[in-house]
């Protein structure tokens, strides 16, 4: 009996996730990426356990897991740096199961892409959802270079999916987020580096280690959509931030222009009614964008494609395992956006008295509650797959 065969449009985190475990799960797989090739994107990623026990089960978990490289202290705190709350990379592994692990998105991709058998990606195909299917019905992917037949068309991609827009073009989209982000991978400042996130007056810096030698930044302003620093990026943040609290002024000072990424963000504001139609999945940012206040983008999308196998059976009903997919996550991802969004109008806060008032709150909350911060991630980092490990039994080879 031949195989089924699956599509995946887009090769992001979550595509390539989805690729990989339909693989294992013993279905045809074919990933089509409009770029010519996989270029990095993006500095850096962080992968909570959540998402870490996802990996485990296409045995990627101790490739992961060997990468993390905080330890000790974590400080949450103003401007000045005084501090509003701690936590330790200790504590994440006992509360959470698994430490925190900051990794470049191209390691993640290498590691996926390692596992695919030759020929599943193909690059510089634009694709274009023609037909959803049915349950008569199989679906289509129209290429420039040809007509893809598929069982089962996963859409993967991002969230300016086209895919969305003809499953749902009654849907009004994402919605801009309000915030522009800074993204970059600069060197080490020096010994007792402490891992940090910094919130000031509709601003947010983040800096997490990602191995001995270079430290991830995010940098976050509440500001217009699609802006650009006519000076260039290194200057708004020096403008921004570079009075801030050591070491922020010197991370900025050790990159050059062209280290800097700088993206607005989108999110899904209302929320979709389902995450399917016909033969056809929506998994990641296309079906559930989110604002990055709580990291987890990416971990969502791997969790999604963990999942979608975990139903998609090879010799099931493509259907039913979607309407099982969305049942699992869109009530989980759903909560998670609006949760986000909570976050976001915190850090959004610009007047000096609100902005005292909830500095002065979490000082407090976080003497009277031992783990404050870490508890914020209750329901978020402890998930387990719903499978231990995809079936290595119903693996097929290619």
């Amino acid at each position: 009996m031949p195989r089924p065969r699956a599509v995946v449009i887009g090769a992001g985190i979550g595509g390539l996730t989805a690729a990989l475990a339909l693989h294992r799960r013993g279905w045809d797989t074919t990933v089509l990426e409009r770029a010519p090739t996989l270029s990095p994107i993006g500095a850096a990623l962080t992968l909570a356990p959540n998402a870490q026990r996802a990996l485990a089960a296409l045995d990627l978990g101790d490739e992961v897991t060997a990468l993390a490289a905080w330890q000790g202290d974590g400080l949450m705190c103003d401007p000045r740096g005084r501090p509003l709350t701690r936590t330790t990379s200790a504590a994440v592994t006992e509360r959470f199961g698994g430490p925190l692990v900051v990794l470049r998105r191209s390691d993640l991709v290498g590691l996926i892409v390692d596992r695919l058998p030759k020929g599943v990606l193909r690059t510089g195909e634009a694709a274009y959802l023609t037909d959803a299917g049915s349950a008569g019905r199989t679906a289509h992917v129209s290429t420039p270079q040809g007509m893809y037949e598929a069982d089962l068309v996963v859409a993967a991609d991002g969230v300016h999916s086209r895919t969305r827009t003809i499953l749902f073009p009654g849907h009004p989209g994402p919605a801009y987020g309000g915030w522009t982000v800074w993204r970059i991978l600069a060197p080490m400042p020096g010994p007792g580096f402490v891992p940090h996130e910094s919130w000031g007056r509709g601003l947010v810096w983040g800096s997490l280690i990602r191995d001995a030698d270079s430290v991830f930044i995010y940098a976050c302003a509440a500001t217009q959509q699609g802006g650009r620093s006519p000076d260039g990026e290194k200057a708004e943040l020096l403008r921004r931030f570079g009075q801030w609290h050591d070491p922020v002024p010197t991370l900025i000072d050790s990159v050059g222009e062209d280290e800097i990424l700088r993206h607005d963000v989108h999110h899904m504001a209302v929320p979709l009614g389902a995450f399917h139609r016909g033969r056809t999945a929506l998994l990641g940012d296309a079906a559930h964008a989110m604002v990055p206040t709580l990291g987890q983008g990416a971990n969502m999308a791997i969790e999604d494609a963990v999942v979608l196998a975990h139903h998609a059976a090879p010799n099931g009903d493509p259907l039913s395992a979607l309407a099982a997919y969305d049942h699992d996550r869109r009530p989980r991802t759903t909560a998670l956006v609006r949760r986000a969004e909570r976050v976001l109008k915190l850090t959004s806060l610009r007047s000096r008295a609100a902005v005292a008032t909830r500095d002065a709150v979490f000082r407090a909350a976080s003497k009277a509650v031992p783990g404050l911060l870490l508890r914020g991630f209750d329901g978020i980092a402890d998930w387990h797959p719903p499978t231990v490990k995809i079936p290595v039994a119903e693996r097929h080879p290619q």
